[in-house]
């Protein structure tokens, strides 16, 4: 039997007492053969008295003394004769061997698993995106009101249109520019603080708008300092209210109400905006209290829907 290395362990039939164990060690194996020192005179009739007794001695010799008594001496082991050109293999080659197997191995089922995981996920993440997609309900809009007076929705400044809505007229102004304003409103100008001031008026129900350049140096500055001057500020005027407050890159909006000593009481949107040359601007909408904010608020949206500096391309 071999051993891990390929060597004997040390058991075997070499190693095992002889089954032949008690003769004694002149016997030849042959029953009755005779000792090596008798010669062939001591067997004639003519033996010596002395070889007679030894005659007498050895046909005296008991019976289980025999030849095959001896034992035959055993023959040490010897390993075979080593093949030349194939060497017994090393123990560290036939570790390597399995290592590399096993890494093998492992390096498959990790594949395996990954590819599984793989697919699951696709599929799961194909089944949630088509579940999301025909499953989901588009969100509500929501438009938040600061009060009941107040615009439902800010105007932003919108890039100029060459249409012109109906009821409306499309003026070029004598200031340098052009812009839609109702039909029947009339225009009339006087010279403000800093710059003239374009206005026109409804003659039915009381509504304005007016325009002007400013000179701050940007929007949201400009509605400010008109808000909280100490000499002219919206905020000094009796029963003022700011209502909504927005504002963009390049524009700011307030919504407010005061009471007008003239006019009484009075709902305002002030729309301050760079112009398409750069320009600076402001336009205000004014209206009575009682009338709809929708109201006030339009004519404001139909003029920076269509404000155009004159010399620049616009829409």
């Amino acid at each position: 039997m071999s051993g891990w290395n390929g060597y004997s362990s040390g058991s075997g039939a070499e190693h095992e007492p002889s089954e032949e164990r008690g003769r004694a060690a002149w016997g030849s194996g042959e029953t009755g053969a005779l000792p090596p020192w008798a010669s062939a005179e001591t067997q004639t009739s003519l033996t010596p008295p002395s070889a007679a007794a030894a005659e007498t001695q050895a046909s005296l010799t008991p019976p289980w003394v025999t030849a095959q008594a001896q034992p035959s001496p055993a023959q040490p082991w010897m390993p075979p004769p080593a093949v030349p050109g194939s060497p017994p293999p090393a123990p560290h080659r036939v570790r390597r061997v399995f290592t590399a197997l096993s890494l093998a191995v492992l390096v498959g089922v990790a594949v395996g698993v990954g590819v599984w995981f793989l697919i699951r996920d696709t599929s799961a993440g194909s089944a949630a995106g088509s579940g999301s997609a025909t499953g989901a309900a588009p969100a509500p809009s929501v438009t938040a009101t600061a009060s009941a007076s107040a615009s439902p929705t800010p105007t932003p400044t919108p890039t100029p249109t060459l249409s012109t809505a109906a009821g409306y007229r499309r003026t070029q102004d004598p200031l340098g520019y052009t812009i839609d304003v109702p039909e029947d409103w009339t225009r009339t100008e006087k010279q403000g603080q800093l710059a003239p001031v374009v206005i026109y008026d409804d003659p039915a129900d009381g509504r304005r708008l007016q325009i002007f350049r400013i000179a701050e140096d940007s929007p949201a500055t400009s509605l400010d300092q008109a808000e909280n001057d100490p000499g002219y500020g919206f905020a000094r005027q009796p029963g003022y209210q700011a209502l909504d407050r927005s504002s963009g890159s390049a524009w700011s909006e307030l919504a407010y109400r005061y009471d007008d000593p003239d006019l009484g009481a009075r709902q305002a949107v002030d729309h301050r905006f760079e112009a398409a040359d750069g320009t600076l601007y402001a336009i205000r909408s004014t209206g009575p209290e009682s009338l709809a904010p929708a109201l006030v608020r339009e004519p404001l949206t139909r003029a920076l829907a269509s404000f155009c500096p004159v010399g620049t391309e616009c829409g």
